[in-house]
């Protein structure tokens, strides 16, 4: 199974809200997930971003990849 960690979509329409998940990278952006590691919220200001670097680390470690955003995200 190959595994990804990337965002998730919540919230209201034009209210984004994502939550920074790993998941199986065959399944939809919104579909179930593996486990949540944390959120981003971008309407705020300034932005808020919060997410186990712990699990993150783990994650990685055992072969999942991030997407492009949630490395831009995470500064990793």
């Amino acid at each position: 199974m190959a595994t990804v960690v990337r965002l998730t979509r919540m919230g209201r329409k034009k209210k984004p809200f994502y939550r920074i998940v790993v998941t199986d990278s065959r399944k939809r952006r919104d579909s179930g997930w593996i486990e949540s590691i944390g959120y981003y919220n971008p309407m705020c200001e300034p932005e808020v971003i919060k997410f186990d670097e712990e699990r993150l680390a783990y994650w990685t470690s055992v072969g999942a990849k991030m997407s492009d955003r949630v490395k831009r995200i995470t500064g990793k």
